[in-house]
């Protein structure tokens, strides 16, 4: 800018020599001019407006950089803080490695106390104090739900997306301790809910995954405790209480009574739908006829201390 306003001065000063020659020349002929500077004055007043505005966004953008690279950052000490706990930590269930260290919510290796094999699942390390083993999650309706039993016996879907753990898988977890459970869920507007059982089991296969379900509190409401003692059902194996196939009927798999207050793994309608209760349905929260925007179904060890100030 310094090399712009000296070149701009020598020529105003060049013009100011020359014109008076012209002066002269010119009051000979009976005319006068005024040579002068002012249209390099206007142009070095854009000039500096010019550099005024571009200063500020070099300030702008020289915060912005600084934003980036500080996140950048943060983020690589997180991503390096979640590959050790990964690598490191080792646990029965997700309270158990939350225990151990890993206070980050996502996919982790658990290992059964009962000499199972490993296997991965999705931890919740930060709703009501952490340490939550997920085993069911609706999002987007990106995974179809309306399965048969074998897919619900081993499980589906993305453990980062929706996803059903499995029945065996979650036999499992339940018969190594005493677990309860917690149910998270929104509607299509955004208002959010919980449910929380103080006992959740289910059994083996030879039994049909029957559930047991203990004392409700929260304030979603009581969409499960009609279920308690159910086998579990799907569109191919009907295990429930009515005539029809209730599974069938509502397009979901589920622990139906004759037929259901709750149908979590109903088809993914997203809001109010005009057919009766086959969306993701929570009656007591919803009624049979708003299909929920998420839902999750989460298993936590009863008795794990929550840390102070951390609830619902």
């Amino acid at each position: 800018m310094f090399r712009i306003k000296l070149l701009l001065v020598s020529f105003c000063l060049w013009i100011t020599a020359n014109g008076h020659v012209i002066q002269r020349r010119q009051a000979g002929n009976g005319s006068s001019s005024q040579p002068q500077c002012s249209l390099v004055d206007r142009l070095l007043d854009v000039l500096q407006n010019d550099l005024s505005r571009l200063e500020g966004k070099y300030d702008d953008l020289l915060e912005k950089y600084h934003r980036i690279v500080e996140t950048t950052s943060n983020l690589q000490i997180s991503f390096a803080k979640l590959s050790l706990d990964k690598e490191n930590a080792v646990g029965k269930d997700c309270a158990e490695l939350y225990k151990n260290g890993v206070k980050l919510s996502g996919v982790y290796t658990i290992t059964p106390s009962n000499g199972q094999s490993p296997f991965d699942v999705y931890c919740d390390m930060t709703t009501d104090g952490g340490g939550w083993t997920l085993f069911q999650k609706r999002m987007d309706g990106s995974v179809d739900f309306f399965r048969g039993w074998e897919d619900y016996k081993h499980g589906f879907g993305n453990l980062n997306g929706e996803h059903w753990l499995g029945n065996d898988l979650i036999n499992l977890l339940t018969n190594q301790g005493r677990y309860e459970l917690r149910v998270d869920m929104e509607d299509a507007t955004g208002v959010k809910a919980y449910a929380r059982y103080d006992n959740f089991a289910i059994s083996s296969e030879r039994t049909n995954y029957q559930l047991t379900i203990g004392v409700y509190s929260g304030n979603a409401g009581d969409s499960l405790g009609v279920h308690n003692g159910m086998a579990f059902s799907t569109k191919d194996r009907d295990n429930d209480n009515y005539d029809g196939n209730c599974a069938q009927n509502h397009k979901g798999a589920w622990w139906y009574n004759a037929c259901h207050r709750s149908n979590l793994n109903g088809l993914y309608h997203l809001g109010e739908h005009a057919s009766y209760a086959d969306g993701v349905n929570w009656y007591a929260f919803k009624g049979h006829k708003h299909s929920l925007k998420t839902t999750e179904m989460k298993i936590r060890p009863i008795g794990f201390k929550v840390a102070s100030g951390v609830s619902g």
